[in-house]
């Protein structure tokens, strides 16, 4: 059984995967130890892999020690060609989600949206070349610096109805906030289909569902795609 932690900017995910299939799976808010060895109870661990966005500390020494654990970082092997300049800047969560649509997608060229604290859009072609992306606000940092920046405009969040034209301040909100974000993704589908028609286009993270629902065909949900790509890289590795 093999442990795959991903500790994000908002929460950590954890999962059991044996072989190519994920077992189980877990959001914790606090990516203690503890936690962890509550989650892996009954399971024998026989590797290990951690992704973290946070600069490493005691806790993440703790839990890389007791597992003997890989930490993802920009000297661990891929099973792809990471053609970013800054390989030491890249984010980890960017590097595993391409890597999990090639293993999902091989031979396709990819287009991979993760939708959290960040929006970020990368690309990997059909020779499983990554050659990077974009990086933008998500929904809640977009609806949290409306409220910051401004004196007036209130505090809100992810809607499921919303208006293409809004009139009113609330209304008028979550209409830029929401349909420009899908604009913005739609346009670069549209953008990458006109190069390359067959190009699939994949959505992950928080918000991903989001994403599926409004642009329906365009874009396909794959909320577990950074687990994926870590297993692999365990893989990989092993």
């Amino acid at each position: 059984m093999k442990l795959i932690i991903d500790i994000g900017n908002s929460n950590t995910k954890i999962a059991l995967f044996e072989e190519k299939n994920m077992f189980s799976s877990k959001i914790l808010g606090d990516y203690c130890l503890k936690n962890i060895l509550e989650f892996v109870s009954g399971h024998k661990v026989s590797s290990t892999i951690i992704s973290t966005v946070k600069i490493i500390n005691s806790e993440i020494s703790s839990i890389s020690t007791y597992f003997n654990a890989i930490i993802l970082n920009s000297e661990t092997s891929v099973p792809i060609k990471n053609k970013y300049k800054s390989t030491d800047t890249l984010g980890n969560d960017r590097l595993a989600a391409v890597t999990g649509a090639n293993s999902l997608y091989p031979l396709n060229d990819i287009i991979v949206f993760d939708a959290g604290t960040c929006l970020t859009i990368d690309f990997i072609n059909s020779k499983g070349e990554y050659l990077g992306g974009r990086i933008s606000p998500g929904i809640e940092v977009r609806y949290k610096s409306l409220n910051t920046f401004t004196d007036k405009l209130p505090l809100l969040s992810l809607e499921n109805s919303m208006p293409f034209i809004g009139n009113d301040t609330h209304s008028s909100i979550i209409s830029g906030v929401q349909q420009g974000i899908l604009s913005e993704v739609s346009s670069v589908i549209s953008d990458y289909r006109s190069k390359k028609q067959h190009i699939v286009a994949l959505v992950t993270g928080g918000d991903c569902f989001f994403f599926e629902k409004e642009l329906k065909k365009s874009i396909f949900a794959e909320p577990n795609l950074v687990l994926v790509g870590l297993n692999e890289i365990l893989d990989f590795n092993e």
